[in-house]
C-alpha cells in the first residue's frame, strides 16, 4: 500500500469526504486498525439503521473505546443525531466517510455542530507514488487507485464511468431522466478545462440549461467535478465571469470523453495535462493545509492564466503548456497577469526537461514540478 499523505486527526471525529475509488476505507483500515466499522454499502447493515438509526449506539459494545467509522454515511444521514448522542454521552470518536455531499446539505441534516473536523480523500498525489509516478500513465489514466494499479486500468475507468457515475445518480434519484445525464456526462468532457458554457452543453443534451446547471451541480455533490472560479481580486482588466470546469482525475475524463476523427489528440491531451496537474494541487493544498483559494484568470480579451493561488501564504500563477519546448508567446498571459500583480510568483510548466528563469517567469519541467510539487506550493 502506497503511504498517504494524508493524516487522521489524533483524537477529534471527522468527515472523510472523497469521490468513490480514491480509497478511503482502505487508507481507514490501514491507519485505525481497531476501529469497528459500519459500511452503509452493506445491503444488511444499511437497511437495519435506516430502518431504526438508534440501533448503532447499540451495535457498539460498552467496551469499546476505539474508532467508530460508518462508511458512506450520506445514504442514512438521520444517522448523525445518533453519532452526535454517542459523542456527548459516551465520548466516542467517529469517522464519517461520504463520497456524496448532497444528502448532508439538507435541510435539518445535523452536521455535528462543529464536534467533527473534515478532511478530503484524492486520488493519488505523485508524491505518494515516488518513482512508480509514470507521467505517460498518469494522463491516460489517472490516479485512483486501482487504475494505478490494475493490468487492465482501461476497462476499470469504464465500469468506472458507466457503472459507477450513472448507477449512484439513478440510486439516489438524482436525475429523473438517467439518458440525458449520460448524454450529459459526455457532453461536460467537451468542457473540460475550458470555460464553461451552459447553452452550449444543453443543446448538445437537447435538455434545458436548468437542467444542465442541475446536472453540474450533481458532479460536484458527488465530488467527481469542480468548478473554477475567475480570480477577481482587484482587476485591473475587463475579466470574463464563467468558471471553469474539470473533471477530478484525468483518467476518468479520458475514459467519459467521446473520440472521433475530428477530435483532436493534443486538445484531449492538452486537457487532462491541466487536469493532472490541477488534481495534484487540490490534493496537496487539502492534505498540507495550506489554505489556497483556487481560481483561474482570463481577460476580455482572451489572456488566460490556468491556475492562480491565493491565500496567507502568497499569490502564485500557473500555466501548462502541452509542449516539449517554449515559445516567447507562451509567456505572454503570465506577463500581463504579473503586469497587474506584481507580487505573484508565475510558472509555466511544460513537458520538456530544462529549468530556467524567464525574468519573471520560472519555466520548469512538468514532471519535476509534480514530484516535488511541495517545494513549489
Amino acid at each position: 500500500m502506497y503511504p498517504r499523505l494524508l493524516q487522521p486527526p489524533s483524537r477529534q471525529s471527522f468527515f472523510l469526504f472523497g469521490p468513490r475509488g480514491v480509497g478511503k476505507t482502505a487508507w481507514l483500515h490501514h491507519q485505525l486498525p481497531g476501529a469497528l466499522f459500519f459500511d452503509m454499502l452493506d445491503y444488511q447493515v444499511y437497511t437495519e439503521l435506516l430502518a431504526a438509526p438508534q440501533r448503532l449506539g447499540d451495535r457498539i459494545p460498552q467496551s469499546h473505546k476505539d474508532w467508530v467509522v460508518v462508511d458512506e454515511v450520506q445514504r442514512v444521514p438521520e444517522l448523525l443525531n445518533e453519532v452526535h448522542r454517542l459523542i456527548e454521552s459516551r465520548r466516542l470518536r467517529f469517522v464519517l466517510t461520504g463520497s456524496s455531499a448532497r444528502k448532508l446539505r439538507g435541510r435539518g441534516v445535523n452536521l455535528l455542530a462543529g464536534r467533527a473536523l473534515t478532511r478530503h480523500m484524492h486520488p493519488f498525489t505523485a508524491l505518494e507514488l515516488g518513482k512508480d509516478f509514470d507521467l505517460k500513465r498518469a494522463l491516460r489514466y489517472g490516479c485512483l487507485p486501482l487504475a494505478s494499479t490494475s493490468e487492465e486500468p482501461q476497462d476499470y475507468l469504464k465500469s468506472y464511468a458507466a457503472t459507477y457515475l450513472r448507477e449512484e445518480v439513478q440510486q439516489e434519484g438524482l436525475a429523473r431522466n438517467i439518458g440525458a445525464f449520460s448524454r450529459f456526462l459526455e457532453a461536460a468532457s467537451f468542457s473540460q478545462s475550458a470555460v464553461l458554457n451552459m447553452a452550449a452543453v444543453a443543446r448538445e443534451c437537447a435538455v434545458s440549461a436548468k437542467v444542465v446547471e442541475d446536472y453540474f451541480s450533481i458532479l460536484e455533490d458527488l465530488l467527481i467535478a469542480v468548478r473554477l472560479p475567475v480570480f477577481t481580486r482587484r482587476a485591473k482588466r475587463r475579466l470574463i465571469a464563467h468558471p471553469k470546469f474539470y473533471y477530478f482525475d484525468a483518467g476518468v475524463f479520458q475514459a467519459i470523453r467521446p473520440r472521433g476523427p475530428l477530435d483532436a489528440p493534443e486538445e484531449i491531451h492538452g486537457a487532462a495535462l491541466e487536469t493532472l496537474f490541477l488534481q495534484q494541487v487540490r490534493a496537496l493544498n487539502d492534505y498540507k493545509h495550506l489554505g489556497y483559494r483556487l481560481h483561474y484568470w482570463r481577460t476580455a480579451t482572451g489572456d488566460e492564466v490556468d491556475l492562480v493561488l491565493y491565500g496567507e501564504r502568497g499569490l502564485r500563477a500557473f500555466e501548462v503548456k502541452m509542449a516539449h519546448s517554449v515559445r516567447p508567446d507562451d509567456l505572454r498571459s503570465l506577463r500581463r497577469f504579473r503586469a497587474d500583480f506584481p507580487q505573484a510568483k508565475a510558472h509555466l510548466l511544460y513537458l520538456g526537461s530544462r529549468r530556467w528563469h524567464d525574468r519573471d517567469i520560472e519555466i520548469l519541467p512538468f514532471l519535476d514540478c509534480v514530484t516535488k510539487l511541495d517545494q513549489w506550493l
